[in-house]
């Protein structure tokens, strides 16, 4: 199997880098091939811009979304876009690294997503299991502040920890046709044998990652203008 390591920590020594090294440790020895896209370490241009086009951009009315488009069809992205794509397109799975900061990603990862995940790349026409990233899988891997989650759940003051993550997990891979396997989380603040017990516990995820459970979302045909259909919650 081919994995790709997005890893969006500023620090060689993080606990984040620790697990991304352990991932790269396990699933090389475990035969399957393993790139990583560091993407600190790359100086990855985060905003998305003109820049990120090469040719025939329509500075006098520009937009985004269909300058995406027309570079899909054109092979006109910028070189960093293109090489993450190509990275993307031979992956399985795609891991992503990071810490939660203010209960999202690293704008350097939002960034990522914005310029790689492009319109006529990762979706367009198709949106949701209809995404053109279907058959892949997507693991999110991440470290939250703090000694343990209690902070995260039933009127728990974050929430629950599936609320803070459907903005990345069903709004940017689900989106692209991802399946996305269920999180592997820790708390930051752990003291060294915590965290040492951590890193066998991910050993042992990566090894039976085929097996693992995939997080649930309802199929687009559940819904009608944006809205469950009647039906569907009278059912449920």
């Amino acid at each position: 199997m081919n994995f790709l390591i997005v890893f969006a920590h500023p620090s060689k020594t993080s606990f984040n880098a620790s697990l991304k090294d352990k991932a790269i440790s396990v699933l090389t020895e475990a035969g399957h091939n393993v790139m990583v896209s560091d993407l600190y370490k790359m100086k990855f241009k985060a905003a998305a811009d003109q820049d990120d086009f090469v040719d025939g951009v329509d500075m006098d009315n520009f937009n985004y979304l269909r300058e995406q488009y027309k570079a899909s069809q054109n092979g006109t992205f910028a070189q960093d876009i293109v090489l993450e794509q190509e990275k993307i397109s031979w992956a399985d799975y795609i891991i992503f690294q990071y810490p939660m900061w203010w209960t999202e990603t690293p704008a350097i990862l939002k960034g990522w997503f914005d310029r790689v995940l492009a319109y006529g790349f990762a979706y367009g026409p198709g949106v949701y299991e209809k995404g053109n990233l279907r058959g892949k899988k997507a693991l999110l891997s991440f470290t939250t502040g703090g000694k343990d989650l209690t902070n995260f759940g039933p009127n728990s003051i974050k929430g629950e920890m599936s609320e803070r993550l459907f903005n990345i997990q069903h709004e940017k891979l689900y989106f692209v046709g991802l399946d996305i396997v269920e999180p592997f989380i820790v708390p930051s603040g752990v003291d060294l044998v915590s965290r040492e017990n951590f890193m066998e516990q991910y050993k042992s995820y990566l090894l039976n990652i085929e097996n693992a459970p995939l997080v649930s979302y309802r199929p687009s045909s559940d819904y009608i203008n944006g809205k469950l259909k009647e039906e569907v919650t009278q059912t449920n």
